[in-house]
């Protein structure tokens, strides 16, 4: 069975505070959320304005399924964001 986790380093330079960038993480989560069978969370860069890292996880019966679905995660979350992301795919086989 196996698991897709997405690390997603996000720069947002138009967010000046911390408030407004947890707004806009909200607002990408909640669109990808929408969409997509994941889980996401803020994982990293939380007292920082214009950085967030975001995890996401999602468990299903097809690799190569999950893996197009974690692309399109990313997609979405920087159509949502307005920004380039740097992100990193993994999967693990889970028996």
């Amino acid at each position: 069975m196996p698991i897709v986790f997405c690390s997603i380093e996000l720069y947002l330079p138009h967010c000046h505070s911390l408030k407004e960038k947890r707004n806009v993480i909200r607002k990408a989560s909640e669109r990808v959320r929408s969409r997509l069978s994941f889980s996401i969370a803020e994982i990293g860069h939380q007292d920082l304005w214009q950085r967030a890292r975001l995890g996401a996880v999602s468990i299903g019966s097809d690799e190569t399924r999950l893996r197009q679905m974690a692309e399109r995660l990313v997609q979405d979350v920087e159509t949502a964001v307005g920004s380039d992301a740097r992100y990193e795919i993994e999967m693990i086989d889970y028996d």
